[in-house]
Formats: C-alpha cells, sequence, structure tokens
C-alpha cells in the first residue's frame, strides 16, 4: 500500500479473473485480493459471495485506513462489490470509479456461463487459459504484446475454478435480483459515481439512462478495451486521478 501522498485513500476492487495492479503512480491506495483469491485463494467457495466479500473490504479499510472515508475503483465484477459496498457502509465512502462494472444481468453474460459450469468444465477452462495467457488476453485487448505474458500468467494463477464458480453465482443471483437496480440509485444518490470505460468496449457496457445522467462523470479511453489498466496504465491512472481529485497530488 502506498502511502507517500496526502491524498485521500484509493481501494481498488479486482473482477473475476487476476489482480487490480497498476503501476503508473497512484497516490495511496491498497489493491487488496478478495476471498478466494491471491492469499486468500484457501477460502471455501460456500463463504465466497459478492455480500462476504464486502464484508472482507469493510474490515480491511478499518483497518487499514483508521476510519478515514475511502475512494472506490472497482473494475468489472469489482464494480458490483464497489458499489455494494457503498450501499452497506456510506460512511466509509467517499467518491467511486465505476470501470466497467455491472449494472445488469446484461453485463454478468460470461460470469453466468462460469456459474453453469460443472467443476470440471470450470477447471479445463482455466487450465485452457493458462496454457495460452496471451490467447486469454486476446479475448479483451486488441494486440496482446508478449511482455504482457508473464502479467496474464499471474492473474490466471490469482484464482482456483472454484472461486470463478462460487464468484460467477454471487453475480448472477446479487444483479438479477429485483432490488439492485434501487441499490445503485441509492448509492448514486449518496455519493459522486464516475463512469469509466474503453473506447472499444464502451458499446457492450449496459448502463441503464438513469445512471448516464446521474453520473459525476464519463469518460471512454481511446485506444483501450476493458483492461484499459493493462494497454493504457498512463492514460487510465490520469483519468482515475482526474475523477477523484488527486490531479494535484
Amino acid at each position: 500500500m502506498s502511502r507517500a501522498s496526502a491524498a485521500p485513500p484509493m481501494l481498488l476492487i479486482h473482477g473475476l479473473i487476476g489482480a487490480f495492479d497498476v503501476d503508473a503512480g497512484l497516490p495511496r491506495h491498497a489493491a487488496p485480493p478478495l476471498l478466494g483469491y491471491g492469499e486468500h485463494q484457501a477460502t471455501p467457495p460456500a463463504r465466497i459471495s459478492l455480500p462476504a466479500q464486502v464484508e472482507h473490504l469493510r474490515a480491511f479499510i478499518d483497518t487499514h485506513f483508521d476510519g478515514v472515508a475511502v475512494d472506490l475503483v472497482g473494475h468489472s465484477v469489482g464494480g458490483a462489490v464497489a458499489m455494494l459496498l457503498a450501499q452497506a457502509y456510506p460512511q466509509r465512502v467517499r467518491r467511486i470509479v465505476n470501470v466497467e462494472g455491472n449494472f445488469t444481468l446484461a453485463d454478468a453474460f460470461w460470469s453466468a456461463s462460469v456459474a453453469r459450469m460443472s467443476a470440471g468444465e470450470a477447471e479445463a477452462m482455466l487450465d485452457g487459459f493458462r496454457a495460452d495467457p496471451l490467447g486469454w488476453l486476446g479475448g479483451a485487448v486488441a494486440e496482446p504484446r508478449p511482455h504482457w505474458r508473464d502479467t496474464a500468467a499471474r492473474w490466471l494463477a490469482w484464482q482456483p475454478a472454484s472461486t470463478l464458480r462460487a464468484m460467477a453465482a454471487s453475480v448472477v443471483a446479487a444483479t438479477g435480483a429485483a432490488g439492485y437496480q434501487d441499490t445503485l440509485r441509492q448509492v448514486f444518490a449518496r455519493h459522486p459515481v464516475y463512469l469509466l470505460s474503453g473506447a472499444r468496449s464502451h458499446a457492450g457496457w449496459t448502463v441503464p439512462d438513469w445512471a448516464w445522467r446521474a453520473c459525476a462523470g464519463r469518460q471512454a479511453l481511446d485506444g483501450c478495451g476493458h483492461l484499459m489498466m493493462l494497454e493504457r496504465p498512463e492514460v487510465f491512472v490520469a483519468a482515475l486521478r482526474h475523477c477523484l481529485g488527486h490531479d494535484g497530488n
């Protein structure tokens, strides 16, 4: 965790696969692994859900940030976790940057597919990705670069297939719930929410019209898709700093 700056702390929340590591001059920030990921890979699948991740991150905030309200940056599934965290603990959140996070079940199309897989099918899928890390990246970036192979391999090793199945099922349950849109509206009413997307993937992000109107700011980053923090990290970080008022730090 970086503490060099006086900027409000920033909590980066990763998506369904991989870590959320950005090394391009972010101010004070942390990117802890969710339950089932990284150092928490041994977490039993029965204990892995979006509500459990909210409690996991709330405990992290309380332990590491001394009661200071944090800025949340949630990517993909992490965007849904960020919104649920802000709804459950609004006093612990200052601002939110939702980076192509799940707004509707349409955003969870891949999670829905994973949730339907058997344990063996999920293992085979992940093994296939791990056998060809750059091929896996090719589904999200225009031209995977050879030096990204190590990053992709590390991201693919960040979680077991059992975590993917548990998280995918919870994503479908949470974002498909009747009250999810009301939850999102409450968060927008309480906090500034910024919407950040990649120019290539923007059209596939099913943000409701009311959210576009209610957001504090929106930006689609040129030359990027869903993994914009990998493709153009400096541009991504500059957008975060602008959204969160860190430009001078």
